[in-house]
Order: structure tokens, then sequence, then C-alpha cells
């Protein structure tokens, strides 16, 4: 799925990822909860990039992967803090994080990317638990002895 959206189609957008989320296999709470954490960043991206992104979701193995792209300026820096309680708002790339197995956040010449990701059940066909690295996490060569 790649889209562009703007705030007029937010909710449309809610609607064909969810349908998009659940066909991938992810279902139940933990296909809610990644929906919910995609418009997290989708309503960060209105509000704080420019008015307007785009959204990326494919499945790579057994991982489901969501990429939204704004045009926000971003300065300072990209980490996830829960604010203070008093604090009005700003909690959406905490819930995303909270709610999505990964949250990597990306500074691109012209905005930001928040990549959001959710393992799924194995589709090999074996008992063959799924990959516990995320994409691009795998560790090349021979892991070091403890000595």
């Amino acid at each position: 799925m790649s889209q562009d959206f703007t705030s007029a189609t937010v909710g449309t957008l809610r609607h064909a990822l969810q349908a998009q989320v659940t066909a991938a296999g992810l279902t139940g709470d933990a296909g809610d909860d990644f929906v919910l954490a995609v418009h997290e960043l989708i309503t960060n991206a209105v509000r704080h990039g420019g008015g307007h992104g785009h959204l990326e979701l494919r499945r790579q193995a057994d991982v489901l992967i969501c990429e939204v792209t704004d045009q926000g300026a971003a300065p300072g820096s990209l980490r996830v803090r829960l604010p203070a309680v008093d604090t009005a708002g700003g909690r959406g790339l905490w819930l995303a994080h909270q709610l999505t197995d990964g949250l990597v956040l990306t500074r691109r010449l012209n905005g930001v990317t928040a990549t959001v990701t959710a393992c799924l059940e194995p589709t090999t066909g074996t008992d063959t638990p799924a990959p516990t690295s995320p994409p691009g996490g795998e560790i090349n060569g021979p892991m070091p002895d403890n000595q």
C-alpha cells in the first residue's frame, strides 16, 4: 500500500489501512494496536509535518512495516519520551512506540520518516518461530566468545 494523505483523507486512509493490516494477518488487539499507532503517526505528520504526508505499508518476510513520511523540520532530538502529565498533547510517538514491535525515526533532507513494525506469524509452513531481530538488524558473522 502506498498512499499520499492530507487532513481531509485521514479517516479514509485509516479504514484502508485496517483492511490491509487484517489481510496481512495482523488481527485482533495486535492489529488494532498497529492501526492506532500508524494513525498517531499520520496525525503527527498532518499537525507538524506540513499538513500532508505519505504512507508506505509492506510485508517483509514475517514483519509488517509501515513508514509515514512528512515534510516537518523536526529540530532537535528525535528521541521518544513520555511528556509530563500536565503537558497537553505530545504522546503520539510514545504511543506508537508502545503499541508496536518497533519505532524508528529517521531525519531526511525534506522531513522525517517514522517507521513502525509488527511481527507476524511465520508463513513458512513450519514450526520455526519468527525471527527476533528487526529487519536489517541481522548479525553477520560469528558471535564473539565471552571470555
